[in-house]
């Protein structure tokens, strides 16, 4: 009787551009999942700045966000998280990415991303309070697609175009754009800033692919 074939997946070296793209995401996926801890402060504001050839504008958002880490602690970062996007009642900005894409009752595009994250073999964990549209979740498969996890290997560039212009381009500026003129925004607006920077060469770059 033959064994049956089992699927491996080959883990490959990333480029370091890709590795980068990773790291960004999963920053991005981190502080919006939760406030920033002390020791995730203290990284930040040690890291060192980006290569002489990056994007200036990215260079210059990720300086600042790390000046910001220096001076803030965990208590006022988790004060200003919760003010912003947990509060009593409606939170004053929103964290998922249907309410800025658009949503229709016939269709919604939490439907469209539950069967596109089912096609890659991804899923929102059972006990997640966050629905698939979370911008960390959206994030965290980003970063997956990009680097490889969750029991899968890196996808190709054009599915990982797909799903970015499909979940994260129509609605990923409209929130760092509301989150920037949010006036209880004061660490984040950093974070937004590093934001758009980050997905203004995410777009340019899967326009050109």
């Amino acid at each position: 009787m033959e064994a049956a074939a089992t699927r491996v997946h080959v883990q490959r070296p990333l480029a370091p551009e890709d590795s980068g793209r990773a790291d960004f995401y999963a920053l991005l996926a981190r502080v919006f999942h939760a406030p920033p801890d002390s020791s995730l402060l203290a990284s930040l504001a040690a890291a060192v700045d980006l290569a002489e050839d990056a994007d200036p504008a990215l260079a210059r958002a990720w300086g600042e966000l790390a000046a910001a880490s220096s001076v803030v602690d965990a208590d006022a970062a988790q004060w200003e998280y919760e003010t912003l996007f947990v509060g009593v009642g409606p939170s004053e900005i929103t964290p998922y990415a249907a309410f800025y894409a658009g949503a229709s009752a016939v269709d919604h595009p939490r439907v469209r991303l539950r069967a596109d994250l089912a096609g890659l073999g991804l899923a929102r964990r059972e006990h997640a309070a966050e629905t698939e549209d979370h911008f960390a979740g959206l994030f965290d498969a980003m970063r997956v697609l990009v680097a490889g996890g969750a029991g899968r290997s890196a996808a190709p560039v054009e599915e990982q175009k797909r799903f970015y212009q499909a979940h994260v381009a129509p609605a990923v500026g409209k929130f760092l754009r509301a989150l920037k003129s949010s006036q209880n925004a004061n660490y984040y607006r950093k974070v937004a800033a590093l934001g758009e920077a980050f997905f203004a060469i995410e777009s340019e770059s899967f326009t050109r692919t």
